[in-house]
């Protein structure tokens, strides 16, 4: 069963990374070619076009053509991706709104399966 994450109508920024997540992990190297994950272009669709989203991946740089063509080809929408970044966890550390809001959450994924989580928006948050 799908956890469900209540989160505020405000504006969002999605911060995912790509290989494990979005697409099967290393799979542009082991396949010569990425392959999108089961529920992830529907995902992206349901996402706000106010939302920011920025992708992050270990991928070198010298593989951002063909990871960006290949992202548009599968309506992946994203406003940044950050390539070269470490191997190890990904931290985040934001601070609460005054109303007491949490205004970071983090979802861990098992490697190439796309989150099931479900993010309800409610009004009173």
């Amino acid at each position: 069963m799908a956890d469900v994450i209540k989160v505020s109508s405000l504006g969002k920024t999605w911060i995912m990374d790509i290989d494990g997540t979005i697409v099967k992990h290393n799979g542009y190297k082991t396949d010569g070619k990425d392959t999108l994950l089961e529920g992830a272009r529907e995902f992206f669709k349901k996402l706000s076009p106010e939302d920011k989203i920025i992708l992050i991946t270990s991928r070198k740089r010298e593989y951002k053509e063909m990871t960006e063509s290949f992202l548009a080809e599968n309506g992946i929408r994203f406003d940044t991706i950050i390539y070269d970044l470490p191997y190890g966890e990904r931290i985040l550390i934001n601070d609460r709104k005054p109303s007491g809001m949490i205004t970071s959450i983090a979802v861990n994924t098992r490697r190439d399966e796309f989150t099931d989580t479900v993010f309800e928006t409610d009004d009173t948050i």
